[in-house]
């Protein structure tokens, strides 16, 4: 449910070829001034900066087209890389709607924003169960940072879905779809669909 403007929030956009969804981590490296200027800004206002999947365009050069519906990304860890570039770890937090887009000069586009509501801390249903299983599996596989999670977080109907959104070799457009949907339950019946 969209907020009054009076609630809206300011927050400078990292448009990308790639959906981040709430809890996942992800590596950035900087390069373009702009995005330069928004993270220095970042870093000085302990904030984070907004995550959307590119619709139209590249990730370099004149703005791109963005969904209106992305993730906001608290920055983890920096460094340089081997080329000298800036390296960034990033974590997605909490999803926001744009409602209004403005470009600033240097091309760096920021949005009024106005934040999706958390996800309730519920359990996996029983016809859900099964996705609990999957997860449970391609993190044994997989191991990485959700293997030492606690088994309770497997029956959180909202993180198996971001988990298996996160995990699973799935295209973009069907990322930004669960990304979309603000109820855990529903975004399981949406992966469950996804299933072969």
């Amino acid at each position: 449910m969209p907020a009054d403007d009076d609630e809206l929030q300011s927050l400078g956009l990292f448009p990308l070829h790639t959906v981040l969804v709430p809890g996942a981590a992800l590596g950035l490296r900087v390069f373009e001034p702009r995005y330069l200027d928004l993270i220095r800004e970042c870093s000085r206002h302990g904030k984070g900066f907004g995550v959307c999947l590119i619709i139209d365009g590249e990730e370099a050069g004149a703005p791109a087209s963005a969904a209106a519906y992305g993730t906001e990304a608290v920055i983890e860890d920096f460094g340089r890389g081997d080329d000298g570039l800036l390296t960034l770890q990033v974590r997605g937090t909490r999803r926001f709607h744009a409602q209004r887009v403005r470009v600033r000069d240097n091309g760096l586009q920021v949005a009024d924003v106005s934040w999706c509501e958390p996800d309730p801390d519920d359990p996996l249903r029983p016809e859900h169960g099964l996705l609990g299983k999957l997860l449970e599996q391609i993190v044994e596989k997989v191991r990485g940072e959700h293997a030492k999670a606690p088994q309770a977080r497997f029956d959180d109907a909202a993180w198996v879905g971001w988990r298996l959104a996160e995990l699973l070799p799935l295209e973009n457009a069907q990322r930004q779809v669960l990304l979309q949907i603000d109820d855990p339950h529903a975004r399981l019946d949406r992966l469950l669909a996804l299933l072969p």
